[in-house]
């Protein structure tokens, strides 16, 4: 075990909010009015919906093999296109050998078989280009390995929305381990009708942009992107300072009511990084926008850290962007700290109507900044069957 830290030194991210580190923190940090989620009917025809669609122009993948032409690798390679430089310079340095890829995602690219299978149902042949590869779990890993030439340990985290804080985790693990000197690691999930009508059966869809800790809250916005990191043990402009990890086990979809999970999750993250719960200056809420889940996550953060931290669901600016909803908050919380130079606090966005049911926390308002240098920042991401991850980023 190597006692050394571990730092988030690149990022590349694209999301609803834009591509780019300066586009996504221009649009994050906007006080005039909320940005990205839009309205729209792409996936649902004649049935309007908010969602998180990433609007910018993606990687080209015409280059590559059928199996690998999928919006989630183009989503992928579009992140990882901004960290190219600097994983060529750690290859160098180091060794492919010496460089893992851990990659999360929850649907990988469902949404390419749903297109294909009209044809399949009526000429019983699939499409030309489509391959069933495109669809498997492990193929962004596989993918990210292949184009950024990593040769180290490389796999995929499939545990619903936790997936890509999950693979933060593992990142950390390997280079604290000494199984690698760099990771590249994040998760990348893409818009599909699957992945909607699963939610909308829950009755868990919002038509309108989320409403996350209002007494109105009506549920969640689909979205997608990918958020890509190189982690190291060189210093660079974010820590991962702690990370924790529980299971509740309670049910497939709801979370355990108590939020006894996510405590221990939280927990864990300060105490790997050896602070309290009064060092926190910002917390990333999973914040979903569902009755059950702003719930318990509202009784998990009252019962273990400070009243006055100041805290935000960003997802009514994204959208829920599942298995890449961990990696595009921890994105977040990295360009709060790392490029952030008026001191803003990522907005919560909502009717300002507060559940008198849930402990009181202490939302940011559009345009307000730190009280002080933000030291410590969480990030929270609570999944399907109780899996449950929270991560927590500190200055060098």
């Amino acid at each position: 075990m190597i006692d050394a830290p571990v730092y988030l030194n690149e990022l590349g991210i694209v999301c609803a909010l834009g591509c780019g580190q300066q586009a996504v923190a221009d649009a994050l940090f906007a006080a005039d009015a909320p940005q990205g989620v839009r309205v729209g009917d792409w996936l649902t025809p004649g049935r309007p919906l908010a969602l998180g669609m990433a609007q910018d122009a993606l990687a080209d993948l015409s280059r590559h093999p059928p199996h690998a032409r999928s919006r989630n690798n183009a989503l992928l390679l579009t992140a990882f296109a901004q960290i190219r430089e600097a994983v060529e310079v750690a290859i160098a340095r180091h060794g492919a050998g010496r460089v893992a890829v851990v990659v999360g995602t929850s649907t990988s690219s469902i949404g390419e078989t749903e297109r294909a299978l009209p044809q399949r149902m009526e000429s019983g042949d699939w499409p030309q280009g489509f391959h069933y590869a495109q669809q498997e779990i492990g193929d962004p890993s596989r993918f990210l390995a292949h184009v950024s030439g990593a040769r180290g340990p490389a796999w995929t985290m499939s545990t619903a929305c936790s997936s890509s804080a999950k693979a933060l985790a593992s990142a950390a693990r390997l280079l604290r381990a000494g199984i690698a000197d760099a990771v590249i690691a994040g998760g990348a999930d893409s818009l599909c009708a699957f992945t909607i009508g699963g939610f909308s059966a829950l009755e868990s869809v919002s038509v309108a942009r989320c409403n996350p800790f209002s007494r109105n809250r009506a549920g969640i916005n689909i979205g997608e992107g990918a958020a890509l990191f190189l982690l190291t043990r060189e210093p660079g402009p974010v820590r991962l300072a702690g990370w924790g990890e529980s299971s509740d086990a309670h049910h497939m979809s709801a979370p355990e009511p108590s939020g006894a999970g996510a405590m221990d999750a939280i927990r864990q993250a300060l105490a790997r990084a050896g602070i309290t719960a009064g060092d926190v200056g910002y917390v990333n809420l999973h914040g979903t926008a569902t009755p059950l889940n702003d719930a318990m996550e509202s009784r998990a953060v009252a019962a273990t850290l400070h009243a006055e931290t100041s805290v935000s669901s960003t997802k009514p600016l994204t959208g829920h962007a599942l298995g890449a909803a961990g990696a595009i908050e921890a994105g977040l919380c990295w360009l709060t700290m790392a490029r952030n130079p008026d001191g803003l606090l990522p907005p919560h966005w909502w009717d300002g109507q507060a559940d008198p049911e849930l402990p009181a926390l202490r939302f940011i308002a559009p345009g307000q900044r730190m009280d002080a240098p933000l030291r410590y920042a969480l990030s929270h991401s609570f999944a399907f069957g109780g899996s449950n991850a929270v991560l927590l980023f500190g200055r060098p």
